[in-house]
């Protein structure tokens, strides 16, 4: 029997799959295909090497003893393969230099951590300098070119300058200490206008939060602004007022089992989080790996 070395690699995949349930119909559902398309891959097959490789009736389907031989045959060829690929991406992703990031303490080991885990594995000799922050500046460090990449949320306005890459939706909420200290009913309308509220100093959350009030037609009682929606938590769990923060930094907090989330409507618009960079550095290796990462994370 001799054998076609341009055979689809892809059906001897699905040639070893059958070969393993001896079952179309469940090759087909592991291969997301139809058992008629498996069908058609063994008889091309078949037509190729010139013998069967399946002897088929109403109740089974078994290897013949070519199909044996050429099992063997697909699995090496199909291991040698992949050992190929590996080979030609390490050679290929020898990427070296200094990649900057610069993101909020959260982000850094919420979701980036993970695309952080797969970039460094990819290109090991690619040194991260990674700075952490208030997110508020984080737009403002990539626009300025002060790191290459900036984990942000995206601002309303996004300057042409930049590009933007979603990686996550997170919503805001309204956060109030547990205890009695700040005046809140359980149920009822609440008084916003008699409401302590801590707030970012800046930033899009403090947009989102002005907005909100400016819908209502009330003006916010401010007892303090703080750097950092970390801080903001901090406060509220201590008793001083009311804030909002980013529900992805409530979750991550150690304190957040001494505040409680506030029912409020409407409801706070949520924020898209992403990469942001400069777009006349996307055509810049490093970045473009790191964008790559960002892509497959999302698929």
């Amino acid at each position: 029997m001799q054998y076609n070395l341009c055979m689809d690699f892809k059906d001897l995949s699905q040639f070893l799959i059958l070969a393993d349930t001896l079952h179309f119909g469940q090759a087909a559902e592991r291969c997301h295909t139809s058992a008629s398309t498996i069908s058609r891959v063994v008889q091309r097959l078949e037509d190729e090497l010139g013998g069967r490789l399946f002897e088929r009736d109403r109740k089974d389907v078994r290897l013949t003893p070519a199909g044996e031989v050429f099992s063997e045959y697909a699995i090496r060829t199909l291991e040698q393969f992949q050992q190929m690929k590996r080979q030609l991406h390490s050679q290929a992703s020898e990427l070296q230099g200094e990649l900057s990031l610069y993101c909020s303490v959260t982000a850094s080991y919420s979701f980036l951590s993970d695309l952080l885990a797969v970039f460094r594995e990819r290109h090991p000799k690619v040194d991260i300098r990674l700075r952490t922050g208030d997110a508020a500046q984080a737009v403002d460090m990539a626009l300025n070119g002060e790191v290459d990449i900036a984990i942000a949320a995206r601002p309303d306005q996004l300057s042409p300058r930049l590009a933007f890459k979603p990686v996550t939706q997170i919503p805001l909420s309204f956060i109030a200490p547990k205890s009695a200290r700040v005046d809140l009913p359980l149920d009822g309308v609440i008084n916003w206008a008699t409401v302590p509220m801590i707030l970012s100093e800046t930033g899009l959350a403090r947009v989102r939060v002005e907005r909100w009030f400016k819908q209502l037609g009330v003006r916010p009682s401010i007892y303090a602004q703080v750097s950092g929606h970390e801080a903001i938590v901090s406060m509220v769990s201590l008793g001083f007022g009311v804030g909002v923060v980013p529900d992805l930094v409530l979750e991550n907090s150690p304190l957040a089992e001494k505040v409680r989330t506030l029912s409020v409507h409407p409801e706070l618009e949520p924020f898209s989080v992403g990469l942001c960079v400069l777009s006349q550095h996307l055509s810049h290796p490093l970045v473009q790996a790191f964008w790559q990462v960002a892509d497959e994370s999302l698929s």
